[in-house]
């Protein structure tokens, strides 16, 4: 029989039988509780069986029956109180242990998180997502909740939802939608690199999200906690149900900091930092300000992340830095990066190798960030061995420029719309979720292969905007999202390599290669990314205003 452990001293199965008790014992095992009625199979041992078996071995026996489906409260009540009281550790039972696990996610709904509970069980084998809004509720039968209902919701109000937002209103002035996002600022985080370079100020790239939230959107300062598509229904935090015709989903993802042991602990302080957070691009500036020698290490996680080149523009633009203040010699600098390329369209590379040879960087590929220990100043990381294996190895350092790994916010990656690595699954063309047609999504947070960039969050949000009218009967054809991302590689301060793409690595350049080319580092590029974008960010992007974004249509 198979075992799974849902907790410290509770462990779940399929249907036990008399003859398995011994084995069961041995295992450590001190009482059982059955959660399965009798008669329910032909072929099922009475209690009573297991019961007379149980106690000749000196166990404890329980009975909870539960129907298939139908778990109540008080039954969830019960199994808490005798997993408590009873000698631990317990194993509960029922046909295929789904009712034992429902009873346990619904006990511990006041205790632990969401995400966990939901994780947990999914690791026994049981998909306990349909238990959601009864988790919420801390583990009670929900009751009927007043229902708000817009016709069009867009949960986030980062870039990619502001943006979504602005073009369906300026297409359809009088519709009715509603952002959810409980954020109070809103960042232009692709600001946040020439931050921890010196060019920009920290203040310049945050804004309240009241004055970035369209006019004529509502704004819903709350947070998403799950999902119910069948019901056209979202649930906040709190319990609150919000119904809509048309839902757009644009959260952004999570940056993991927990993944990488100690570095929660050290962030901001012993030469650690990171140019992904808004309080540590700053940070990443007095570093390399202060700097007069020693090593410096620049990581990359695995891939998927957001803008994949961020990790590399930290490290030029301080090797800029250093070089033009004669420390160059002094500084040892090294990018360990995960991944196995350094920029994942060729065409890009040659011209950030002439850069990493200039500024003799050491170029380590399949480097993985494991933990780091501040105070010693010491990194670990993982690398694949030839004989398959895994080893780790330590790294002192100076200054260590961190980019955490990144997954979808948890409860995306726990609900019935995200894909088995946990990204939202929709049409990478239409942008469009593949099995509930009234649900759009685009940003960071979809599972598409484009790179994640605010580029590519400008193109997608007028594509999901006609589509969603489309969808509303209020407007004709289909628009099509081609893949299209750009990154502004920061390879010395006035000059940057302009990488545009679309899907397959597809070179999509804006300009004409005399004006711009973006394959080599131009200054014409730099001037784009220091003066002109944040103004057509927040002045076009966020208001609706689709230049040089205007979808391509087809045929319905």
């Amino acid at each position: 029989m198979e075992i799974h452990q849902l907790a410290p001293g509770l462990s779940i199965s399929a249907q036990v039988l008399p003859e398995q008790l011994a084995a069961i014992r041995a295992a450590g095992f001190l009482t059982i509780i059955c959660n399965r009625p009798d008669a329910e199979g032909v072929d099922q041992p009475a209690f009573a069986e297991i019961e007379g078996a149980a106690l000749a071995l000196g166990m404890t026996a329980h009975y909870l029956p539960a129907e298939s489906g139908k778990v109540s409260d008080e039954q969830v009540r019960t199994f808490g109180q005798l997993r408590e009281q009873s000698p631990q550790p317990v194993l509960a039972y029922c046909r295929t242990g789904m009712r034992s696990t429902t009873m346990w996610a619904l006990s511990q709904a006041e205790q632990l998180p969401l995400a966990q509970i939901i994780d947990t069980a999914k690791k026994a084998g049981f998909d306990l997502k349909g238990l959601v809004r009864r988790i919420l509720e801390k583990g009670r039968t929900p009751a009927d909740l007043a229902v708000a209902a817009h016709t069009v919701l867009v949960i986030g109000g980062g870039a990619a939802g502001i943006a979504t937002a602005a073009s369906l209103l300026a297409r359809d002035p009088g519709l009715d939608i509603a952002i959810i996002d409980p954020s109070e600022v809103h960042y232009y985080q692709p600001g946040w690199t020439l931050v921890g370079a010196g060019v920009f100020d920290a203040a310049d790239t945050a804004r309240t999200m009241a004055s970035t939230i369209p006019r004529g959107a509502h704004w819903i300062k709350s947070a998403v906690a799950a999902f119910e598509p069948e019901r056209n229904a979202v649930i906040l935090e709190g319990g609150k149900v919000l119904k809509y015709e048309q839902l757009v989903i644009c959260p952004g993802l999570k940056l993991d900091w927990q993944a990488i042991e100690g570095l929660s602990d050290t962030l901001g302080r012993n030469g650690v930092t990171s140019n992904y957070r808004y309080d540590l691009a700053p940070y990443t500036w007095q570093l390399i300000r202060n700097a007069r020698g020693g090593r410096a290490i620049f990581t990359q996680p695995p891939m998927p992340i957001k803008c994949a080149g961020a990790p590399q523009k930290a490290m030029y633009l301080a090797a800029d830095h250093w070089r033009r203040h004669g420390l160059l010699g002094q500084m040892e600098i090294e990018f360990r990066c995960a991944g196995a390329v350094l920029f994942g369209v060729a065409d890009y590379v040659p011209a950030l190798m002439e850069y990493i040879d200039a500024y003799g960087v050491g170029l380590h590929f399949g480097h993985t960030l494991t933990s780091v220990d501040g105070p010693a100043k010491l990194a670990t990381f993982s690398r694949n061995t030839a004989d398959g294996g895994k080893e780790f190895f330590q790294q002192p350092f100076d200054m260590l420029h961190v980019v955490p790994p990144q997954v979808a916010p948890d409860f995306i990656r726990i609900s019935a719309l995200a894909d088995a690595a946990g990204w939202l699954d929709v049409d990478p063309a239409t942008l469009r979720h593949k099995t509930w047609p009234n649900i759009h999504a685009l940003g960071d947070v979809v599972n598409t292969s484009n790179a994640k960039t605010a580029a590519a969050a400008r193109k997608q949000a007028p594509v999901v905007a006609h589509n969603v009218l489309a969808a509303l009967g209020r407007a004709r054809g289909k628009a099509r999202y081609d893949g299209y991302g750009s990154c502004p590689l920061t390879v010395e301060r006035g000059k940057i390599v302009l990488a545009e793409f679309t899907y397959g690595g597809k070179l999509a350049p804006s300009f004409p290669a005399w004006l711009i080319d973006g394959t080599r580092p131009s200054q014409l590029a730099w001037l784009l990314k220091e003066r002109i974008l944040p103004p057509l960010y927040w002045m076009g992007m966020l208001k609706g205003r689709e230049w040089m974004a205007k979808p391509r249509l087809a045929d319905l």
